[in-house]
């Protein structure tokens, strides 16, 4: 059988990473700047895809969920990019670590998405490799 890269789940359902040692230290690296990110400005104008509003057509409504909400959803994401870099070596996840893994992924996703201006068709013809962004976007 060929080793293949990337997570599966086992037919006796165990959770396998696969990974080589430099995309483990990029998880680890994104995870830990963007977790810096949010505790140095989690208003930051590139993390808005993070914390979209819970009532656009209401902004005193807006502004009392983010007073009552934002900390919780703050340390909620921190967390979970904390566990991606925690883990970021393992071979195995348990299904928690997995659901954690996701949404940590997610927002580096979304966030990086947001800092490179990506848009729906920016990789619809291939990477060009000669754009000074090509190694984020390969990313």
């Amino acid at each position: 059988m060929l080793w293949q890269r990337g997570i599966s789940r086992s037919r006796g359902g165990e959770i396998r990473v696969r990974l080589s040692d430099h995309e483990r230290e990029l998880l680890r690296f994104i995870a830990a700047e963007l977790r810096g990110d949010l505790e140095d400005d989690p208003a930051a104008a590139d993390l808005h895809r993070l914390f979209p509003p819970a009532y656009p057509d209401d902004v005193e409504d807006e502004a009392e969920y983010r007073d009552l909400m934002r900390g919780e959803l703050v340390d909620g994401r921190v967390a979970a990019l904390a566990t991606l870099e925690r883990t970021a070596a393992n071979e195995r996840l348990d299904e928690d670590e997995l659901q954690t893994w996701m949404r940590a992924l997610n927002d580096l996703r979304l966030v990086l998405g947001t800092r490179l201006d990506v848009q729906e068709d920016t990789l619809l013809h291939g990477l060009d490799e000669r754009d000074p962004r090509a190694p984020e976007l390969a990313l």
